[in-house]
């Protein structure tokens, strides 16, 4: 019987470059992008013995293509683990990872296990079509296929309209609540290309980054590093056409990509011969109504800065995903005790993009890696989640 909550910490953690919607990895399958993944995490832990692993979760939002058969357990056998580790996957759409990574801390920290693989994958390039089953055989009339992509498809028609609007249209409804304008959003996106390309030319990201074998992409495709607050003015809004701010510029674009995490308590790390990156400390998640979904960190936030016993003053590094920039803006506005310096220092998704199920992990294992390099801080991991909800955790070094 277990006696008392063990510490989880995180021990390494793993990415791929990002790639771009119909780009270098868009010949990947999703399955093969998280094979990869986990197959170089526990790579460099060559201590551990891969039997030791008592799970992996993998979060992952669409689950309509080649990623449809558990793609967990597909990545264990395909990454050439032993058959007796198991996988689940799961599914919060744009915080799938980090509720992965949430699930495998929680599991850990009860005694139920020792060392678990989480993270996240999806590939939006290769995002399948559906088509519905008619409701009666040998229909006469044309049917319709939906992509799988993003956003809503086949609705529920008892849901309320105001709910099911387009995620572009909620970025532009917290825009008109918090009265962001159209160059504030350029300015944030035009900010965040900057750092993410800074933070490449540096070698900030060598610590997580494992390119794909055969494939042409040392560094996330997305990133521009020749955008300029003009190019960035000159494009039209994407979703709201009278009176829209909101663009493909100061959105985060469609994108591939995979994160694993390796988390352990003490015993596992000492398996692993590795020193931990940093220990998770708390998580929360909320939710909120559904259109104003980008507001969905603001109390997630919140509340596991509260089980921490920590508050904004102590927070050192912050890793917000940026699904638009209206949405990060409108965080923003609603946490007066935040110092924006300390958030994506490295770049966000605005640049770096937003593979849905990967994201949680990906922001959550830069920030570890932050956090080590550091030496000491209090970091913050954070998504909006569409259908209305926030996801959050706290890290500590």
């Amino acid at each position: 019987m277990n006696d008392r909550i063990r510490d989880v910490y995180i021990v390494d953690a793993v990415r791929t470059p990002v790639g771009k919607y119909g780009g270098a990895l868009a010949a990947v399958r999703p399955d093969d992008l998280a094979a990869h993944v986990v197959r170089a995490l526990v790579g460099r832990a060559p201590g551990l013995d891969p039997a030791r692993i008592d799970d992996v979760v993998l979060g992952n939002a669409n689950g309509a293509g080649e990623e449809n058969r558990n793609v967990a357990r597909m990545a264990v056998l395909l990454a050439g683990l032993p058959v007796t580790v198991p996988g689940a996957t799961v599914n919060r759409l744009c915080a799938s990872g980090m509720e992965a990574v949430v699930q495998a801390y929680r599991a850990v920290a009860l005694g139920d296990a020792s060392v678990v693989v989480a993270g996240g994958v999806e590939s939006m390039s290769r995002a399948p079509w559906v088509l519905p089953k008619p409701e009666r055989a040998f229909p006469a009339g044309h049917q319709e296929l939906y992509s799988t992509t993003l956003g809503w498809r086949m609705t529920n028609p008892a849901m309320p309209p105001q709910w099911t609007v387009s995620l572009g249209e909620g970025a532009e409804l917290i825009a008109d609540k918090h009265g962001i304008t159209r160059e504030q959003q350029d300015a944030f996106a035009f900010a965040s290309h900057e750092k993410a390309a800074r933070a490449w030319k540096d070698g900030a990201y060598e610590a997580e980054v494992v390119p794909l074998p055969g494939v042409d992409l040392a560094r996330d495709e997305s990133i521009r590093d020749t955008t300029s607050p003009e190019a960035l003015a000159a494009l039209k809004p994407a979703f709201r056409k009278a009176g829209g701010t909101v663009t493909a510029g100061n959105s985060s674009p469609l994108n591939d990509g995979a994160a694993a995490l390796l988390l352990c308590d003490e015993e596992g790390m000492r398996a692993t011969g590795r020193e931990p990156l940093a220990r998770v400390r708390a998580t929360a998640v909320t939710g909120i109504e559904p259109d104003l979904y980008g507001l969905g960190p603001v109390e997630a936030v919140r509340r596991a800065l509260a089980k921490a016993g920590r508050s904004f003053a102590d927070v050192t590094h912050f890793e917000l995903n940026e699904a638009f920039a209206a949405q990060a803006l409108g965080c923003f506005a609603e946490w007066p005790g935040l110092d924006p310096d300390v958030v994506n220092r490295r770049g966000g998704a605005l640049a770096i993009g937003h593979p849905l199920g990967c994201s949680g992990a990906r922001l959550t294992g830069s920030l570890a890696h932050q956090l080590a390099a550091a030496g000491s801080g209090t970091g913050l991991a954070a998504l909006c989640i569409g259908v209305g909800q926030g996801q959050a955790l706290v890290l500590e070094r």
